[in-house]
This record gives structure tokens, sequence and C-alpha cells, in this order.
């Protein structure tokens, strides 16, 4: 059976992988996938393989999802610079000279994966007629695992373009429509919030084992995802409901207390009393980490991020934070360490560089719920989580901000600047900073502005904050590709 399915998985991966001119054709022939597969419950398991194994590794793209998310989430965040390798792509991004032929703005590699959900939400329920053995229950558990990966690739999508095109069925025919507008951001966040609420009823609390509670999607994942989620559209009440629901799961996750084996057990290993969704690259399946920031280094960490994020006690050099030197950065290189790393003095080797990628993790949804408490009035609640998590850390005293739980943004700008710690070079500062700064009609603009002055060449500053003082400048453009292969689509109107 194991063989077959490893059979399966091959053939529906290089299938959906094939494309022709568009993003969204990823059919072979007529009638191949339906005809040739989906007709056993293996079959379902194996495309729900598939989509796993797009994650990590996408047929016919050369970037992986992981390094996509650490691009869009960190190259604007003010917190990494260019490396050595770095593309003119790549530095363009670093400093807001962005033009639709931007290769980093190229989608494509999120909608394949999507196309993936998509075929087994469309295809896995007919097989129930098929394979008397298949079971509803074992259907509905493979569908939340789909409809929980859509939703979280468009989420990212979303945050990142604004608007981008909603497509819900699968590509199985030549015949099909490939001229698809783009939807609003706001219905995209709908539709991700509808896909994560059906999810969540059909979706395992337990697989039995720890990997598949950590690299599969779980409730706890999923509860995550709709914290994230409903703080963008700021529903405050139900982002808090979901954040309490992973923190009372019967998993138990927990924060590990700082010492020496923090760092191996939560990055170096993974799969952790902190984890809750991890990418698990193995050493037989290897991450792109390895690569873009040790072999042949594309990014850096901003030679300030140790000092104005983490802190220097000069007056004691052993007091650190421990999430900062040798485990997020090393100082002097400013080299990024947080996933080459084997604990505090040894990198891993090449053959050994399995690190995770970290989607969600127990302290984001600590923070996540944090920051609710404080949209809802209950600033000082926050600060005790604030307060948790830095303890655990042996955060130093010199990045404690003296703020009071009814000073609501000197609460949010504290949550923001706990969250450049803990999640340093995890794709989330950009999305961070962006999702503080547009509240209140962009009351906090100078967040997104600041950093432009204190990363930006001097002679580019003036130019680059002119830029960001447009909302539209802050979500990339359509890739120019897009726009002639699907003419339905309309371009971010600051790039045109």
């Amino acid at each position: 059976m194991r063989n077959k399915i490893i059979y399966n998985l091959v053939l529906i991966v290089a299938l959906l992988a094939q494309a022709c001119d568009s993003y969204l054709d990823l059919q072979p022939e007529n009638g191949t996938t339906r005809d040739e597969f989906w007709k056993t419950k293996e079959d379902v398991q194996a495309a729900v393989i598939g989509i796993y194994s797009g994650l990590l590794n996408t047929p016919g793209s050369g970037t992986t999802i992981a390094e996509y998310s650490f691009m869009y989430g960190e190259l604007r965040g003010g917190m990494v610079g260019a490396g050595a390798i770095s593309s003119d792509d790549q530095r363009d991004i670093i400093t807001s000279n962005i033009l639709p032929s931007n290769t980093i703005s190229n989608w494509g590699t999120f909608y394949t994966v999507i196309n993936y959900c998509n075929t087994v939400i469309d295809l896995a329920p007919d097989v129930l007629a098929l394979d008397p053995t298949f079971t509803q229950e074992q259907l509905n558990q493979y569908l939340s695992e789909a409809l929980a990966v859509r939703a979280y690739l468009y989420f990212t999508l979303a945050r990142t373009f604004r608007d981008v095109p909603l497509k819900l069925n699968a590509t199985l025919s030549d015949d099909d429509n490939f001229q698809i507008p783009t939807s609003t951001q706001d219905e995209i966040f709908s539709q991700v919030v509808t896909d994560l609420t059906t999810a969540l009823g059909w979706a395992v609390e337990d697989y039995g084992d720890n990997p598949s509670n950590k690299g599969r999607i779980t409730k706890d994942a999923i509860n995550a995802m709709l914290t994230d989620v409903y703080l963008w559209q700021e529903d405050y009440p139900n982002a808090l409901i979901a954040a309490d629901a992973v923190i009372n799961s019967s998993l138990g996750y927990e924060l590990i207390p700082g010492g020496p084996s923090w760092f191996t057990t939560v990055f170096a290993r993974g799969n952790s009393t902190e984890s809750i969704f991890e990418f698990q690259y193995t050493p037989e399946n290897r991450g792109p980490f390895y690569s873009i920031f040790l072999q042949r280094p594309e990014y850096l960490a901003e030679a300030s991020v140790l000092d104005d994020v983490f802190g220097l006690d000069f007056e004691d050099p052993e007091n650190k934070d421990i999430r900062g030197e040798r485990a997020s950065l090393v100082p002097g290189t400013n080299e990024i360490y947080k996933f080459t790393g084997l604990n505090a003095d040894l990198r891993k080797s090449f053959s050994e560089s399995d690190t995770h990628w970290f989607v969600y993790r127990f302290a984001d949804v600590l923070l996540m719920k944090a920051e609710a408490l404080n949209e809802l009035d209950r600033g000082d609640e926050a600060l005790e989580i604030i307060e948790r998590i830095r303890e655990s850390r042996l955060a130093i005293e010199l990045t404690e901000e003296q703020v009071t739980g009814d000073d609501k943004n000197g609460v949010r700008m504290y949550i923001l600047a706990e969250r450049a710690r803990e999640f340093a070079f995890e794709g989330k500062r950009w999305f961070d900073v962006l999702r503080n700064a547009r509240k209140d009609s962009y009351a906090n603009i100078d967040i997104i502005l600041g950093i432009a002055i204190a990363t930006a060449p001097a002679n580019q500053q003036q130019s680059i904050v002119a830029k960001l003082k447009d909302p539209n400048s802050h979500y990339l453009p359509i890739y120019e590709y897009e726009l002639y292969t699907n003419k339905a689509l309309e371009q971010n109107p600051f790039y045109k």
C-alpha cells in the first residue's frame, strides 16, 4: 500500500504541476486526473500528501513557499539587508524600488499549490461512491487539510498583494476559464474565514504522533490561523475566542524556559511543545535556508538589529535576551542564524540542515491574544502576556517599556516590538508592521516611514518615504507576465 501511495503521489503531483502559459493553467490533458486516479482512499491520501509536498518544494518552481514567505514577510520590515549574493530584485524589494517586472512578485507557486488543494476539494468526495472502505470521517479530515492550506495561501497572498484572483475550483480541463479578475482583500479574508471555519468542524485534534500534530493541519493550527486573520479584519472578539481555543488545547502547549537547550529544542530540532504548525523539512528533503543564509548568503540581518531589537547590556555582556545573539543572528557578521544553527556554538552541517519553517508557534498565539485584548481595552491583561514571554526569554531590562494598560497605542507598540524579538526572520515582521500601521485609518503610518528612514540609503530616503505615504505602495504589484496572460487583471494603481 505504501508503494502505491508514493507512486500515486508522484504521478498526481507531476500531473497537477504541468503548466502552459497561465499561472492558473495547471491541468494535463482533459480528464487524465479524474480518469486515472481518484478511485480509492489511497488516491485521496496521496493527493493530500502532495499538498504538503508542494508546500515544501513545488514542482516547476525554483523558489519554495517558505522562501517566498520569508521574502514577503521580511524584506520590507527593516530587519533584513542584502547579502553578498542578493539579486537586484531582492535589493529592490528591500529598498522599496519595486517594479511590476520584479520576479519576487510572481505568485505562480502559490496558485500551483492552491490548485492541488482545489483538486482534492473537488474530486475527493466522488471517491466515497467508488471505495466502500472510504468513510465520511476520513473524507472530512482530508477536506479540512486542503481547505486550511488553501486558506493560509490566500491569506498570505492577500496580505502581500491586497487584491488577488480567487479561484475555488480545480483546473481540470483545457476549457477552464483562465481570465479571472481580482477579488478585494476583504473578500479574500472573508473566504479565508469561511474555509477555516468549515475546516475546523472536520479537523483532527490529535493524530497520535508528534510530527503529524506539528506538520499537518489540526484544530489548533486552524485556530491559530483564524486568530491571525481576525486581527487583520479587526474582529477582536473572535480573535480572542480562537486564541483561547489554542491556549486551552488538550495538546498542552507551553513556553520552554530560557536555557542552554532552548534554541536547539525550539528551532534546530523543531516540533517542540512551543510548536503549532511547521513545514517539516528533513535531511533527505532540505529547505532553502542553508544556501540563502550561509553558503551563498542572499540576506543578512540589518546591522542595527542586535542593538535596537534585542538590546545590548554593555555593563554585563552575559545579560542577554536568548532570542538574539547566536539564536536569530551572529554578531559582527550579521549572519541569520535561526535556520542554520544547531546550538549557541555550532551550526548544523549541510547534510543535517533540516530546520523547519515555523508557521505558528505558541508565543505567536499568546502575542496575538495580547493584541486582541489591547484593542478590546484590556491592556493590563495584554501586558501580563508580554511579561510572561519576556520572562521566559530572559529579555533584558533595556528593552522593557514603561507603559500602562490604558495607553492603547503604547501597548500596541510594545507588542509590535516584542513580536520583532520573538519572530525575527520568521516571515512575520512586515505583516506585523503593516497590520499595526493601517489601524485607525493609518494613524500609525509613521511605523512604516520610520523603517524607511532607518534603513534606506541616504540618497534614496526622501523618494522612498514619498512612495510609502501612498498605502497602495504597501502591497506588491501584479507581476507583468500575469497581466499579459490574464487580461481580466488590473494592476495595483501605485504601479501603473
